[in-house]
């Protein structure tokens, strides 16, 4: 049936496209280059994998900090929960990121310039640090991505680009803006270029007391990026980002917390340098990831307040390098060898005395101070363009892991030109994630008599540009997953195994239209069927988006509406069905001054997308842009 599905909507598409290619045969193409797909820039036609690519200047169009909340409305299958004005946290689920319903703990890889970010010791995302003065562009591949990055691209990628000053000349942007329950927001970032060298620096500040007592939130945080260009060839960036973020977390409505606040850093830095000979091209990175987590886990009120503070170090450090050559027309073969050495210590420590109890164990059950694994992968990725209408993609990385073992993650695709504005699309792909240091050595479930949880991807893509104005796209998938990592009762005790499985299928749509110099629109559509109900992954999901620029005056809109989004599971599933809308106007009062005001939740729905923590309703903002 699946075959049959995929055959008939093929046929349909070309159809399509040759209509559309007569129709506009004088207009001019526009093709998007991205950098995730396969490490070097490329043009997304010639890769057959979905990548959706979310610029700067839509990441700016309603004033946000987080790049997540416009990553969630751009990507079709992608979905974040929250659980307030500001503020994800790391100690409870919100801030979780799927992909077509796959993402729950360290299953979506999160990347900084190809530069994995994620908790040593839990494996999981930290989506506070994801801020948008550093984004140049965000890229993200839905589905996996496990050929080119590993462990924990199971679901896929976000990567994240950074900013860079690719002229001569100094560039300032302030942005200030405060609103609704008490939130104050700050960031600042400075562009440099002088010849060879070039600088971008940043900072943040934000708060918010959000829309329930006990769950402010308070966030600093500064990123630097040094870059030299030795020649035409050579260049060499340094970079840096330490964020610290003070949350807490109310607890469910239904049982609600005291004093459950965490008090979190993180910091990363890398160093690179990169050849471009135009035959080859390549990029050599060393890179470190660390965090301290300072962490009360609250009590309910009557209660007794916690003797003892949770905190942990957890730590990444790493090495990255590939090369990608073209040995002859239309031939490119990327190689690369990733290395990662990760984990940290964890342990409570008394409030009276700071007393450590240390927490993490070895292989043999014993309680040490430190705990860590590594893990080497290398992969070839071989691309043909055959004539001027296919391409043809396959690759292999073998993956050793330093507890689990070796595994092997295959994928092909290929990629049809049928014209020269359209494209079809076919991928089989792989993905998997090795088992984090918290599931392998922490707490009574750990054990490290785990296997790597798994899946297969296959999707059909197509693609039709509409002259350089208009763009449509569409994708059905079919995913299979197993040894997913659960906790269960064996022998009348806790213990991590690898039991679950899943079947996931679904549709993709988006599109979007310059209408004229002054608008634009866009939209994507998702549908989601769920074998078995997952927590934080929405059924359908639909989005509206429109834009006006004319003279001093902008505007922007976006209605938003999720269905079947689970809750909860289990023997009492719990869905959610709501519709936000969004609004920005901007006019620009001087040359280098723009005041904005933006509302979220306008409809002022009752909602929320983590079991327990209601949204809140309608809110604003207002603010000043400074550019000089």
């Amino acid at each position: 049936m699946q075959i049959r599905t995929f055959l008939f909507l093929a046929s349909c598409a070309a159809g399509l496209s040759l209509q559309a290619e007569e129709a506009l045969r004088d207009t001019t193409r526009m093709d998007e280059v991205v950098v995730t797909g396969t490490r070097v820039a490329t043009d997304a036609r010639h890769l057959p994998l979905t990548v959706t690519s979310i610029s700067n200047e839509t990441l700016n169009q309603h004033y946000r900090s987080s790049v997540l909340p416009t990553v969630m409305e751009q990507t079709p299958g992608l979905f974040t929960t929250s659980r307030g004005m500001l503020g994800y946290g790391v100690n409870n689920g919100a801030g979780n990121i799927k992909v077509r319903g796959v993402g729950s703990g360290a299953q979506l890889l999160v990347l900084i310039d190809g530069q994995p970010q994620y908790a040593g010791l839990m494996g999981h995302p930290i989506p506070d640090v994801y801020q948008t003065l550093m984004t140049e562009k965000v890229e993200v591949l839905r589905g996996p991505a496990s050929l080119l990055y590993g462990s924990n691209a199971m679901a896929g990628v976000v990567n994240i680009v950074t900013r860079q000053m690719n002229q001569d000349g100094c560039k300032t942007n302030i942005r200030l803006q405060g609103g609704s329950y008490g939130t104050v927001e700050a960031d600042g970032v400075n562009r440099f270029r002088m010849g060879k060298f070039s600088s971008v620096v940043g900072a943040q500040y934000q708060r918010s007391d959000n829309n329930r007592p006990n769950s402010q939130f308070e966030q600093f945080g500064g990123y630097v990026k040094l870059g030299y260009e030795f020649s035409d060839k050579w260049k060499a960036f340094a970079d840096a980002n330490v964020t610290h973020f003070n949350s807490s977390n109310p607890g469910p409505v239904s049982a609600p917390l005291l004093d459950n606040d965490a008090r979190i850093t993180r910091g990363l830095a890398s160093i690179s340098l990169s050849n471009d000979y135009g035959c080859t091209s390549g990029t050599l990175r060393l890179f470190c990831d660390w965090g301290h987590h300072n962490i009360d886990d609250g009590y309910s009120p009557g209660a007794t307040p916690k003797a003892a503070l949770y905190k942990h170090d957890d730590y990444i450090a790493g090495l990255t390098w590939y090369q990608s050559m073209h040995f002859f027309q239309g031939n490119t073969v990327t190689v690369g060898i990733d290395w990662q050495h990760f984990g940290g210590s964890a342990w409570n420590a008394d409030k009276q005395t700071g007393a450590k109890t240390y927490l993490v164990k070895d292989e043999d059950g014993n309680i040490v101070e430190n705990q860590h694994a590594d893990e080497v992968g290398t992969y070839v990725d071989f691309r043909q363009d055959i004539w001027k209408w296919l391409s043809v993609d396959a690759g292999l990385r073998v993956d050793w892991h330093s507890v689990i073992g070796t595994e092997l993650v295959p994928q092909g695709g290929l990629s049809f030109h049928p014209t020269r504005n359209a494209d079809i699309k076919a991928l089989v792909s792989k993905g998997f994630r090795n088992p984090i240091i918290r599931e392998m050595y922490m707490f009574p479930p750990a054990t490290t008599d785990l296997k790597p949880e798994s899946m297969m991807n296959y999707e059909l893509a197509y693609t039709q540009r509409i002259g350089s104005r208009a763009r449509i796209g569409a994708n059905i998938f079919y995913i299979k997953g197993k040894n997913l990592i659960n906790t269960t009762m064996v022998g009348g005790r806790p213990r991590n195994v690898n039991t679950g499985e899943f079947e996931n299928w679904g549709l993709e749509l988006s599109a979007d239209y310059t209408i004229n110099k002054y608008w634009s629109v866009n939209g994507n559509y998702s549908f989601l069927r769920m074998d078995t109900p997952i927590e934080g992954a929405p059924e359908g999901k639909l989005y509206l988006g429109a834009t006006f620029h004319k003279d001093r005056w902008t505007a922007s809109a976006g209605l938003q509406n999720i269905s079947g989004l689970y809750i909860a599971t289990g023997a009492n599933p719990q869905k959610e069905n709501f519709t936000l809308l969004n609004a920005t106007v901007g006019v620009k009062a001087l040359p280098w001054l723009t005041a904005f005001v933006k509302g979220e939740n306008l409809l002022a729905e009752r909602y929320q997308t983590y079991a327990g923590y209601p949204m809140p309703k309608a809110t604003f903002m207002g603010g000043f842009s400074l550019d000089f």
